[in-house]
């Protein structure tokens, strides 16, 4: 699989690249992201979503519900840059 567009730049300015890692080291050790995790895991045992699985614990309507990763991601598409 090809390279996208951000891994090609963080690939060829290895500064950027050092910075992108410390600063998102530092957000996933906050207090609320472990928690964001610890409960998408919880959702994903409940849902039976094994690990390596095609399927995601996606919000609808305010609840959790088990779809498709592809139609999950690319929910908003464009609108989305």
């Amino acid at each position: 699989m090809a390279l996208g567009r951000t891994a090609k730049y963080y690939r060829e300015n290895p500064d950027a690249r050092k910075k992108h890692q410390e600063t998102s080291k530092e957000a996933a050790a906050k207090p609320e992201a472990k928690r964001k995790r610890a409960e998408a895991n919880k959702a994903r045992k409940k849902l039976g979503i094994p690990k390596g699985s095609p399927m995601d614990a996606s919000h609808k309507n305010g609840t959790i519900v088990k779809e498709h990763r592809k139609k999950n991601r690319a929910r908003g598409g464009a609108l989305k840059k």
